[in-house]
This record gives structure tokens, C-alpha cells and sequence, in this order.
């Protein structure tokens, strides 16, 4: 499956300031997913930055870096109230999942054992895809890997088994896809979704440009992977 780009209106794990300004330097561009973390902003912008997202026809999504139900439970009424569509990360709790449920949104938490932040993720591929499998079960709409943030597990090889036990429909990967050639790994290994934001910020694609620059050079990147299909 062609995944979908996410784009993360945000920097070493902290949602930018001025996320209003650049999310509207590039909102023409052809990309659905926009979103930002749960830290960074007051509630009051990042109500209007949802706001703008939902004026301009795009999917909000809403990532937690934070680990405890009190928290993720707050974070989840903030998303409800805001028209958060999809919340992703933080540590699942079946609370926290009948709250999204009810709110009507998707719920995408962190699979494996996650700390942070920054967030990292340890353990073997094997004890990934169990607890991925484990959550599932559960009742989530799917998990969000932070594969290249792993301490003990080839992100690649991580990334592929999971798409392959679980489904690529139920799979984020998050955190670090930051070169053509991990955008490449994405669309070859077909998850739903990765996120991408700080590589926009540093313009690792292409140094010294704007951040619509490099978002437009991620969306050539897909574009032209499909092209090489036909």
C-alpha cells in the first residue's frame, strides 16, 4: 500500500511555536495527515492550530509523548474537544482506549516498550510484534512503531515483520525518517503511515531550503516510487 505522509509540525519531540504559520506555508501541498505533539503549545493554539487543519480539509492527528493514564487521559479530552481524528503514541490503557472510542477517533499507541522523551524503543523484534500483536487484540485501531528509534532491533527488518504479521493498514511509523532513501524504505515497506517533522525543520532533504521545500520533495519522492511501479 502507498503510505501516507504525516506531517509532524514539530522538533525533538516538542511541537513548534510558530506551527500556525508554518502549517499555512504549506497547507496547498497535496498531503492529508498533519499533526503535532501533545507538548509545545498552549491549549488555546493548538485548538486553532486543529482548527486550521480542519478549514483547509485535512486529517488531524494528535501524538502523546507522555506515559502515564492521568496524562494520556487529558491529552484524549483535549483531541475530543479540538476534532482530533487520530491519536497516536502514548502508553495504552483499556481506559484510554474506551475514551477514544467513545470520542469516535482512531487510536494508534506506541507498540513495544517505549520510554522518553526523546522516545526510544527497546527490546528484539520478536518482543515488538508481541506486544504489537497483544494491543491489537485489545481493541486498537493499530500501533505506532517508533522503529528507528530502537535500541535493540533493526529498524528496517522491525519495520517489515510487523507490516507483514499485522497488516501495513495498522502500522504508523514514527520518529527519524529523515532521507530519500528511508522515504523510499516506506513506500517499499507499505505501512499505513509515517510520520515526518524534523527533517522538514533541519532541511535534510534539501539543505538551506524552506520547510514547503522539503515537504514538496517528500511527496516527489512517493510520486516518483509509484511512477517506477507502473
Amino acid at each position: 500500500m502507498k503510505p501516507e505522509i504525516i506531517v509532524m509540525l514539530t522538533h525533538n519531540d516538542v511541537t513548534v511555536p510558530n506551527a500556525r504559520a508554518v502549517f499555512d506555508e504549506a497547507a496547498d501541498l497535496p498531503v492529508t495527515f498533519w499533526g503535532f505533539k501533545d507538548v509545545g503549545l498552549s491549549a488555546t493554539e493548538s485548538e486553532r492550530l486543529v482548527a486550521d487543519f480542519r478549514e483547509a480539509g485535512k486529517t488531524a492527528v494528535l501524538e502523546a509523548v507522555n506515559f502515564s493514564e492521568a496524562e494520556m487521559l487529558e491529552a484524549v479530552a483535549f483531541a475530543a474537544d479540538c476534532g482530533i481524528e487520530y491519536v497516536t503514541g502514548g502508553q495504552f490503557t483499556e481506559t484510554v482506549r474506551d475514551r477514544v472510542r467513545e470520542a469516535g477517533m482512531k487510536y494508534f499507541p506506541f507498540c513495544g516498550e517505549t520510554s522518553g522523551p526523546p522516545i526510544s524503543l527497546a527490546g528484539s523484534i520478536e518482543d515488538i510484534e508481541r506486544d504489537a500483536t497483544r494491543l491489537l487484540e485489545r481493541g486498537v485501531d493499530g500501533v505506532d512503531l517508533v522503529a528507528y528509534r530502537s535500541t535493540g532491533a533493526d529498524p528496517v527488518e522491525l519495520a517489515r515483520r510487523l507490516v507483514t504479521v499485522v497488516g501495513g493498514e495498522q502500522i504508523i511509523v514514527a520518529g527519524s525518517i529523515n532521507s530519500v532513501d528511508r522515504i523510499r524504505l516506506m513506500h517499499e515497506i507499505g505501512p499505513m503511515g509515517f510520520t515526518i517533522g524534523g527533517a522538514l525543520f533541519e532541511g535534510t532533504l534539501l539543505p538551506g531550503q524552506s520547510f514547503r521545500d522539503n515537504l514538496l520533495a517528500v511527496v516527489e519522492v512517493g510520486e516518483n516510487v509509484s511512477e517506477a511501479r507502473l
